[in-house]
């Protein structure tokens, strides 16, 4: 009988499509410490090269005050993530060794007048849903998220890496890493990690210290990563002693690599900024993007409201989808469903759900207090399922015990 299994992955900050999400990230929050009603739609891509890399800066941003100097920011996020030498595959901080091409006008006039009006309709149309499920909620360390469990075991397991590489655990790495978790289940409930796949940068002088060995060199890198990443990472009771481990599947992944391997563009992980694959996704990406854009705002609301669902115990499983019209507030439809795990009917459910959270732009980036620099540290470890206020602000992350006690009554 083959066994029940689900995979998710994450990507590192310093995968080069995550360097170009905190680039474009980098600069929304820029914007609005300067405006909080700033409109800022701003794409980023990076490619490193033999001589030269290149960043490009391109999109739309209206404030009221002066621009931030987009290219200082550009170069201050990636090296600040890592991307310091040009023998890794980049070095933001040499103007001879990386150019930056910044394209960035005015929001369209159009868009404007059905955005900048008292009642705030939404910034384009558009489709996102939001999801939480109790998977989680077995493991101590996970408690509290209400999150599909390979996605924040693939989540951890990025993070670690980069603060293993930055604290000096792993000092032979790079800053562009994967990793990937398949979670085997037993009777529909998660019951063990099966495999974990890690892709890691790293020194390529390293195979020096193995005698040019690569097979040893290998060996000693997945011993590391089992040790001080994946047994650091992913809770005991969930790894059997003959769990699959894969690190570097090619054999070797080692300098230059970063965005000299592998062009990098903003909104190109939108799955592993979400569920890794468990919950739908409506296709729009997040960062670059002010909370006007529903792209971004509303995907929070609908995974603010779907956590409130699970946690109130009115579902185990709970996907709420929200529609808008560009310029319209009230979104054209919502959905909540609860996968048969609710004593609720979906069209019951929906209605309580309505009932408790206003899906409008404005009422959205009020209650989750939206307008101000806090996109940053979403740019790389997922937008959901983290730790508010430990790992950034996430409001959409903190449960108010009294919309659980309205969708409870």
């Amino acid at each position: 009988m083959e066994a029940d299994l689900f995979t998710s992955e994450s990507v590192s900050s310093g995968h080069p499509d995550k360097l170009c999400d905190a680039i474009s990230d980098a600069i929304v929050d820029a914007c609005l410490a300067i405006d909080p009603n700033a409109r800022v739609a701003v794409e980023t891509s990076v490619k490193g090269g033999t001589e030269q890399g290149l960043i490009l800066l391109a999109g739309e941003v209206t404030l009221s005050g002066d621009h931030p100097d987009y290219e200082k920011i550009a170069r201050i996020t990636a090296a600040d993530i890592g991307y310091d030498s040009h023998s890794i595959g980049f070095d933001s901080t040499n103007e001879l060794r990386c150019e930056v091409i910044q394209k960035i006008t005015a929001q369209a006039a159009n868009i404007s007048q059905g955005v900048n009006n008292s009642e705030q309709g939404a910034g384009d149309q558009g489709l996102m849903f939001g999801f939480a499920c109790t998977e989680t909620e077995s493991y101590d360390v996970l408690k509290g998220r209400y999150f599909p469990l390979a996605a924040a075991l693939s989540q951890r397991l990025t993070r670690r890496m980069t603060n293993a590489r930055k604290n000096g655990v792993l000092p032979w790495a790079r800053p562009d890493a994967k990793s990937q978790v398949t979670v085997e289940y037993s009777g529909g409930l998660p019951s063990k990690v099966h495999t974990v796949v890690i892709a890691i940068q790293h020194d390529d002088a390293l195979k020096n210290d193995f005698d040019g060995d690569e097979k040893a060199e290998q060996s000693f890198i997945t011993d590391e990563i089992r040790k001080h990443v994946v047994e650091h990472a992913i809770p005991s009771e969930l790894l059997s002693d003959n769990y699959r481990l894969i690190v570097n599947g090619t054999g070797r992944f080692a300098d230059p690599g970063g965005p000299y391997a592998d062009a990098g563009l903003t909104g190109r992980k939108i799955i592993v900024d979400t569920y890794g694959g468990m919950g739908r996704h409506g296709g729009g990406a997040f960062s670059g993007k002010d909370p006007s854009k529903v792209d971004r705002s509303a995907a929070y609301a609908a995974r603010w409201a779907a956590k409130h669902v699970v946690a109130s115990g009115l579902a185990s499983k709970c996907e709420i989808q929200l529609a808008y019209v560009i310029g319209v507030a009230e979104p054209v439809s919502v959905r909540a469903e609860s996968f048969g795990t609710s004593a609720l009917n979906d069209s019951e459910l929906t209605s309580r759900v309505n009932s408790v959270f206003d899906f409008t732009p404005k009422s959205i980036a009020e209650e989750l207090d939206l307008l101000r620099p806090i996109y940053s540290p979403t740019a790389a470890g997922g937008h959901f399922g983290r730790t508010p206020g430990v790992e950034g602000a996430f409001p959409w992350e903190v449960l108010d015990q009294a919309k659980i006690n309205s969708l409870q009554n």
